[in-house]
Parts: structure tokens; C-alpha cells; sequence
């Protein structure tokens, strides 16, 4: 699919380990999306469910034996719930029951019409959880997701059993911006312009699902790309992606960023919560194992790599902090091999350590 950075700052890539069906000699988008729609319908009839919230009719996704060690992931801004579909196979292979969910404004979920942050996300997390039967599960999320972990941690942490966190959730949102001079932050500020381009691709709206899917499809990669049907909403007559969803983030242009960053109290609330979660405060007692994933480059978004040592070596015993030399952001997009293989390390010590009886539950 076309990976369009909207904000370099968060890296909400589209990337991920595309579930790419094979097309055989087929060439037209229609008949493209036919089989895409087929392979779509298909996947969610096995995998997709939905769950009522108090805030939401949100949508998941689930692979594997309900009965092994669940695993619940939060996906990166302008992303979705299959962000993480291409490691599925090999989660399950390890004994994980793979959860994933559509927090607001992505793939099937909506946003509510009502005033929500975070930690509502985190609300509708536990709701799952209890719809699911499942008392206590190890919780995980990749940048805006992990600060969405971190805040169910910090509102039900008798349901956790371990915490996973890629670049995001471990360190406060705001925490490079505040130590920046004035001078240097006013820049970076005036560096959030979104580029050109996407608009017609994020903000617009389409006459057709099909044109909607054709402006997400990427032609380099081939196969049919079902799961860019995830993204795919109907709004009145017109079909859109991800339209609403930067001014909901409150990060529409340079102004909106200024104000989240210098007066956050002052933004919606569901932009300013993320301002609000300060990991310093929730782990200070923390008890759960803690997997630290921290990308580390020159042009890194959110250059968290101190505070995350020090977090780390706080807690010695629980926190496990691996560090990804030369990626942005996006860490299981861009070094996959690695990615899988500190996971499933970091898993099966979780899971050799949790007692049997919790193990089944």
C-alpha cells in the first residue's frame, strides 16, 4: 500500500505485513477489488468481531486457540487492526491467542459522537476482555497504541499479565518537545504542514468503495490487498478512508500541533489525553514484566532513548528495553525478522513465568 507519512513526528505509516492474496493475471482495479472484497469478507467471517462499548462499536480481529496466552495490540495512528496480521501465524505457532483492535477513526470503528480520550480506548479494551472471558492478558500497543497500553495499565492493572511497547507509552508525549529551545521547537512546529498530496489521499471523499480503494492500492506491490478494505467507511453517499481523523487528532496543520504541544488543556480532549498519560507516574510501581521496544536513529520522531534507560533501569528485573539502531519509528515494519524474534523472546519468559493455572484461565 502507498506509505504516506502524514506526521513525520508519530510516523503513522501505512506499512505493514501486507496479507497480499494473489491475482493471478487480473489487471483492472474492479476486478481487483471483487477479489478483494471476496478475500476481505472471508478473512473477517474468521477472524473479524465487533464488540458494544459504552463509547463505541468497535471492531477486532482474533487469530488463533482462545485458550493460550492472549495477546492484545493497539495499532499505530493511521493504521489499523492488521498491522500486525503478517506475525499472526508465527504468534500463534507460539502459543498466543493474537487480539487486535480498531481504536476511533480507524478501520471499522468509528468515532464517537460523544467527547472520549484515551483512556476510554482503554474503557472499551476491558469490555472486550470481559466479552471475551478473558481475565488477564499481556497488552500491547506500537506508538499512539502504546500510550493506549499505558493507560489501561494504569486504569485496570490487576488485568495484565505483561506490557509490550513500541515507541510509544514509555516515555511522556510531550517530553523531546519541552526540552527543545524555543527557537528550535517554533521550527518543527512550522515543519507539520502535511504534505502535499494528502489530502486527495486521507481527506477525500470517493463516489465509489472502489475508487477509495484504488487511491490506497499499491500498484508496485501487486496481489489484491484486501486489507486496505478495512479502512474503507461509508459516509452518506461518499466512501472515505481516514477523513476527519487528523483534525480528531488534533494535528490538522501547525497551529493544531502548536496548541497541542504548548496548551494542550486547551485542545479536544482526546488530542490533549495523550499529552496527559505520564508513564513516569503510572510505572512507578510498576509489577508486570515490560518490554521496552526503542527505535534509534538520527531522524527519530520521538528520540525517547534516555528516559527509556532510565526507565529501565529503574526496574532491572521487569523492564526489558531493546534498541533498534538506525529505524524512525515504525519498527515492525522496517526491521519485521528482528521485531518477531525479541517479541516471541520476550513472550515465552513471560509465559514460562506465569503460573499455569493463569496460563489456561
Amino acid at each position: 500500500m502507498k506509505i504516506l507519512l502524514l506526521f513525520a513526528y508519530l510516523s503513522f505509516a501505512l506499512g505493514n505485513f501486507t496479507l497480499m492474496a494473489q491475482s493471478g493475471n487480473v489487471t483492472g482495479i474492479g476486478q481487483l477489488y471483487t477479489q478483494a472484497s471476496s478475500s476481505y469478507r472471508e478473512f473477517e467471517r474468521k477472524h473479524g468481531g465487533y464488540v458494544r462499548t459504552d463509547n463505541v462499536l468497535m471492531h477486532y480481529l482474533c487469530w488463533g486457540n482462545p485458550k493460550d496466552v492472549p495477546l492484545i495490540w493497539s495499532h499505530g495512528s493511521f493504521s489499523h487492526s492488521y498491522e500486525l496480521a503478517g506475525l499472526a501465524k508465527l504468534l500463534n505457532d507460539g502459543g498466543y491467542y493474537l487480539i487486535a483492535v480498531d481504536y476511533y477513526g480507524h478501520g471499522q470503528t468509528p468515532i464517537p459522537e460523544k467527547e472520549v480520550s484515551l483512556y476510554n480506548s482503554a474503557d472499551d479494551i476491558r469490555v472486550l476482555m470481559d466479552s471475551l472471558k478473558i481475565d488477564q492478558a499481556i497488552i500491547g500497543g506500537f506508538s499512539r497504541g502504546g500510550y493506549i497500553a499505558a493507560a489501561f495499565y494504569q486504569s485496570y492493572p490487576e488485568r495484565v499479565k505483561a506490557l509490550i511497547l513500541e515507541d510509544g507509552g514509555s516515555v511522556a508525549f510531550n517530553t523531546f518537545n519541552h526540552q527543545m529551545s524555543e527557537e528550535a521547537l517554533l521550527i518543527k512546529i512550522k515543519s507539520m504542514v502535511p504534505e502535499q498530496g494528502v489530502h486527495s489521499i486521507y481527506e477525500a471523499s470517493f463516489d465509489s468503495p472502489v475508487a477509495a480503494y484504488e487511491s490506497l492500492y499499491d500498484k508496485s506491490a501487486g496481489g489484491n490487498q484486501f486489507e486496505l478494505l478495512n479502512t474503507i467507511k461509508r459516509k452518506g453517499n461518499q466512501w472515505v478512508t481516514y477523513a476527519g481523523l487528523s483534525d480528531f487528532f488534533y494535528m490538522k496543520d501547525d497551529q493544531q500541533f502548536k496548541n497541542l504541544v504548548l496548551k494542550p488543556n486547551n485542545s479536544p480532549l482526546y488530542a490533549a489525553s495523550i499529552t496527559m498519560i505520564q508513564p513516569k507516574i503510572i510505572f512507578r510501581n510498576l509489577h508486570v514484566p515490560l518490554l521496552i521496544l526503542d527505535p534509534v536513529s538520527d531522524h527519530d520522531p520521538m528520540p525517547f532513548e534516555k528516559d527509556n534507560i532510565a526507565l529501565a533501569n529503574q526496574f532491572p528485573q521487569l523492564i526489558t528495553r531493546v534498541e533498534f539502531a538506525g529505524v524512525e519509528h515504525n519498527i515492525h515494519y522496517e526491521k519485521p525478522v528482528q521485531f518477531s524474534q525479541e517479541l516471541l523472546k520476550f513472550l515465552n519468559i513471560v509465559k514460562k513465568e506465569t503460573p499455569l493455572f493463569l496460563q489456561k484461565k
